[in-house]
């Protein structure tokens, strides 16, 4: 009989610089499900790749003085080490440059062109480069990108429309008759009052201002959008559309595609409309995770606060990390990185409950039985039923767990049965049995009782683990045998296994020592990344405090003052940008504005200007800016609006 398959996939990466923890983390949650479910005799095929086209590739490719394949290829390499030493058992990796995806846009390109649900038109509105997105005015967020808070630049150009407004009410119905579709539950929530009731607009889905990315084929000017490149991927890497569909009508549709929630819009509006317009089944699943912060925040290169996982792989071992990322957070909610929490989960629940659970086993194995394990016979001591009654249970829990992606819970769950067979060492007492010949039976009822929980522990550990369950199962004596999640049916199948010494599979560390050699890989990956940061003056950061445009639904919300500039800097290394001491009366401030180009430092002292005083604080090139001042832009020339000498510092502008 036909195994039942389960296709899962990750959000394929934009390559435009190396990956960080946060990108393990969704990659790593995707393998647990993935070797769960492999365990569990599914036919199972996981999808990553990478997202390899737009402008912002091209922009980055130019000026590292290299083409776009070239500049990819080299990101794709680093990408790629970074999964196998993650030991991520992907099927597939799809590259949106391959020709075997190219063929499959081209093709759903023209057939949705074909049947009138994409039409040219032009577009003016809204961009976001970082984004890769455009947004009406309404769906900007204080004249920003919704989704990142990116400055967007107002763009015209023919393109052509995808008519996403047509397919909002089947959408709102397939949320409500599908509960599970989108989790957790906030998500759809969110998608159905932000996005759905306000009401679609039809998405403008190709570009014409540059030329890096699959060509439409009836109209080769156009370069198709890369969210319909993008998200194209999960049927293009089965053959979709292609002489070879076999793949396709196997795995179609998708159990669950993982995504970060910040991309939560796209995978449960725009490419449900996609798949409505192709008539094709949709995903039965949309998993939108939560981040992976630092105390300060997101993870990013311009903040310095980036944690690499590789040499934590390299100082901690794999599981250690691997343990950490899927126990840590649960899945769905945002979570928090400290070394201090990294290191207590490697000194509490890895070396304290679960190596020296095994430590103590396999040497009482050795020093009361020779080395080989007695042969299961049933309950003996008082306390064997209680145990095997929390063996059965914390299974049953721990599959439950897995099939709603509750990794934590899992895992809480295998912990508090490593937990109770350390106390059931307490409760019995094994050195004290030894002193007692008549009490031999309960002897080995305990090490053989131990070597169970071990047993089992190993084969629940395996969907988060790679190296420590073998090593588990090799100092039991049990290389070689049956880890199948139907091995957990049996509890004691040992076979005169002979335990083996091994070394500690997770040792225990100092606190100090490991805190500050975690947080000095933190300030290397930073400083590395600072240095890259510093050396492309990226548009998102020069162009920050330059467009003061807001939306008219927040217009009453802002606070102008007038002020006067009473110092001004320039910002090393970074070409457009002034750093200004400005007087708003009863305080002064410091604002940062891409304006450079256009005035000298020693031009702007004693200038009335105004500012938008209520501006939440953000940081540009390193330096606090509180603050925005306006100006006008014509024909790409900048001049400062300001205001009559008469007019004092502070005064409310109406």
């Amino acid at each position: 009989m036909a195994k039942p398959t389960f296709y899962i996939t990750t959000p394929i990466y934009y390559p435009s610089a190396k990956l960080h923890i946060g990108h393990a983390y969704t990659t790593v949650a995707g393998d647990a499900i993935a070797r769960y479910k492999r365990l569990k005799g599914f036919d199972v095929r996981y999808l990553t790749g990478t997202d390899e086209h737009g402008q912002k590739i091209q922009e980055k490719a130019k000026e590292a003085g290299v083409t776009p394949q070239a500049f990819v290829d080299d990101v794709v390499k680093d990408i790629k080490v970074l999964w196998d030493r993650l030991e991520i058992s992907y099927d597939d990796y799809i590259r949106t440059t391959e020709d075997r995806h190219k063929k499959v846009v081209e093709h759903v390109f023209e057939t949705l062109l074909k049947n009138d649900d994409i039409y040219l038109g032009e577009y003016e509105g809204w961009y976001s480069v970082p984004d890769e997105t455009y947004y009406t005015e309404s769906q900007l967020v204080d004249g920003k990108s919704p989704d990142s808070g990116h400055p967007v630049e107002l763009v015209r150009e023919e393109c052509y429309f995808f008519r996403l407004s047509k397919y909002a009410d089947r959408l709102i119905e397939y949320f409500e008759s599908h509960p599970d579709f989108i989790l957790p539950e906030s998500r759809k929530t969110e998608m159905i009052n932000n996005f759905l009731k306000p009401g679609l607009q039809d998405l403008a889905v190709s570009r014409t201002t540059f030329d890096w990315g699959v060509k439409v084929p009836s109209n080769p000017k156009h370069v198709v959008y890369v969210w319909v490149d993008a998200l194209t991927n999960y049927i293009s890497s089965l053959g979709y559309g292609s002489e070879n569909d076999e793949l396709f009508k196997r795995y179609w549709p998708a159990d669950v595609h993982l995504v970060g929630k910040e991309i939560v819009r796209f995978h449960t509006i725009i490419w449900p409309a996609l798949l409505m317009a192709l008539d094709l089944p949709l995903p039965k699943q949309v998993f939108a995770h939560g981040w992976l912060l630092m105390k300060d925040g997101k993870m990013s290169k311009s903040k310095g606060n980036v944690v690499d996982p590789i040499p934590l792989i390299d100082r901690y071992g794999l599981d250690s990390v691997r343990y950490y990322l899927l126990r840590e957070v649960p899945f769905g909610a945002d979570g928090t990185f400290t070394p201090e929490a990294f290191v207590d989960r490697l000194n509490f629940d890895l070396a304290n409950d679960l190596g020296n659970l095994l430590n103590r086993t396999v040497a009482m194995i050795k020093k009361y039985f020779d080395g080989k394990v007695p042969a299961y016979a049933g309950n003996v001591t008082a306390f064997d039923a209680d145990l095997l009654n929390m063996v059965k249970e914390t299974t049953e829990k721990t599959e439950a767990a897995m099939e709603h992606m509750e990794f934590s819970v899992a895992l809480t769950n295998i912990w508090q049965l490593v937990s109770r067979a350390n106390k059931y060492i307490d409760e019995t007492q094994p050195w004290v049995l030894v002193k007692d010949e008549t009490k031999r039976e309960e002897l080995a009822s305990v090490m053989t009782h131990l070597a169970g929980v071990l047993r089992h522990v190993a084969i629940m550990i395996q969907p988060f683990m790679t190296r420590a369950p073998k090593e588990m199962f090799r100092q039991l004596g049990l290389e070689g045998a049956d880890m199948s999640w139907e091995a957990l049916e049996s509890f004691a199948a040992f076979d005169n296994a002979v335990v083996t010494d091994g070394t500690p599979i997770f040792p225990r560390r100092d606190v100090k020592e490991e805190v500050d050699a975690i947080q000095e890989m933190m300030r290397q990956a930073s400083k590395a990344r600072t240095e890259e940061a510093e050396a492309e003056v990226t548009a998102d950061e020069e162009d920050e405090d330059v467009r003061p445009e807001i939306t008219i639904d927040v217009f009453d919300q802002v606070e102008f003052r007038v002020g006067q500039i009473i110092e001004a800097d320039k910002i090393k290394k970074a070409k457009k940008l002034l750093k200004l001491q400005v007087d708003l009366g009863k305080e002064t401030r410091q604002i940062v504005s891409g304006i450079a180009e256009w005035y000298a430092p020693e031009d702007l002292v004693g200038k009335k200007v105004i500012v938008v005083a209520n501006l939440k604080p953000v940081k540009l090139r390193g330096e606090l800016s509180q603050g925005m001042i306006l100006a006008a832009d014509r024909d790409g020339k900048l001049e400062l609006a300001t205001v009559s000498e008469n007019m004092p510092n502070g005064a409310i502008v109406k």
